[in-house]
């Protein structure tokens, strides 16, 4: 792998996008892509007590299709932050964590964000800082440009709910403990949130075993 990746935005992003800051010390946001549906960019996946269930931040419509996600604006519509917080609260009250992180991402649904990349990478940074992962996280200046003109591993489009994590060999999850294990076997590369609340400090230790160019 490079010394730096590239990257799409991405809600509350799955342990698969985690361990690609893991595994680099510089991760790159594409800015200047045109908005895409029905990815992380705006989803994410967590483990309730029915099963996988989907959380979709909503968006308002740009003018036009090939506006920037860096220009892409969260709606209000539909109540969806306390519809959120509420599906994660179901989620995840009953595991080790939630209560000892509930204060640190609470804020989020309650405050109004204009764009998602703000709150996207708003999200991102807490969960880096609470499982003691330290990339410099910058954004692109150009369509898949960095200002130091770097060449970076692309995950943009593989890094996707709909390709999913098979192709990607250098990312192989570890199961770990999950509320629902016994109901539901383990899901693998879940968002994030479910490996926080579920892991703790130890999540860093789970992103790292999950890294096979890390196994020994």
């Amino acid at each position: 792998m490079k010394s730096a990746v590239l990257l799409s935005t991405a809600y509350w992003a799955p342990v698969q996008y985690y361990t690609k800051l893991c595994a680099c010390p510089v991760a790159y946001v594409e800015m200047y892509e045109h908005y895409v549906k029905q990815t992380y960019r705006n989803r994410c996946v967590i483990a309730s007590p029915n099963g996988v269930q989907a959380l979709t931040v909503p968006v308002v419509k740009p003018e036009h299709d090939k506006c920037p996600i860096k220009d892409i604006r969260i709606s209000d519509h539909g109540n969806w932050r306390h519809l959120h917080w509420n599906a994660l609260e179901s989620a995840y009250r009953n595991s080790p964590f939630f209560e000892y992180y509930a204060d640190d991402f609470r804020p989020f649904y309650t405050k109004k964000w204009e764009f998602l990349c703000d709150f996207n990478e708003a999200i991102c940074h807490k969960v880096c800082e609470l499982v003691d992962l330290h990339p410099q996280l910058l954004r692109t200046c150009a369509y898949g440009r960095t200002e130091e003109d770097l060449s970076c591993d692309d995950f943009r489009m593989s890094l996707s709910p709909k390709t999913g994590y098979a192709a990607d060999a250098a990312f192989s999850p570890v199961s770990y403990y999950q509320v629902f294990r016994e109901r539901h076997g383990f899901l693998p590369n879940l968002s994030v949130a479910d490996l926080l609340f579920n892991m703790g400090p130890e999540s860093i230790l789970v992103l790292q075993a999950s890294l096979t160019e890390l196994r020994p």
